[in-house]
């Protein structure tokens, strides 16, 4: 049976771990221009754009304690292949096609690791 507790631990943990990305990014020059946006493919965690004005999808992974699979390696070709889709959906929402990465931050136990172009934007 779910433990509706740890979910709420979850959700706080990944917040926490959001806005830490979010700082991150600000202090090295992006802008954010979507948090926790929602499209019929799923959610992107943060969309920001870098001063070169390549738009950044940001999947927030956050974990405690010892885990048993890295949060970089919980970012799957499924969940790729989601965050392929909520960029089209994104490029349909601004009326053009932009410059688009896609990057994973690993919060692990608090400490925050940022990996750019952490998978391609090809078919996977």
């Amino acid at each position: 049976m779910p433990d509706p507790s740890q979910d709420v631990r979850n959700k706080i943990l990944g917040r926490k771990a959001e806005a830490m990305t979010a700082r991150f990014l600000k202090r090295r020059g992006y802008r954010i221009v979507e948090k926790n946006f929602v499209t019929p493919f799923g959610e992107a965690d943060i969309i920001a754009r870098a001063k070169d004005g390549t738009y950044c999808f940001v999947e927030v992974k956050a974990r405690t304690g010892d885990p048993m699979v890295s949060p970089v390696e919980a970012v799957t070709p499924k969940k790729q292949a989601r965050y392929r889709k909520i960029a089209l959906t994104f490029c349909a929402k601004l009326g053009r096609e932009v410059p688009v990465r896609f990057d994973i931050a690993a919060v692990l136990n608090g400490k925050l690791e940022y990996f750019e172009n952490a998978f391609s934007g090809g078919e996977g």
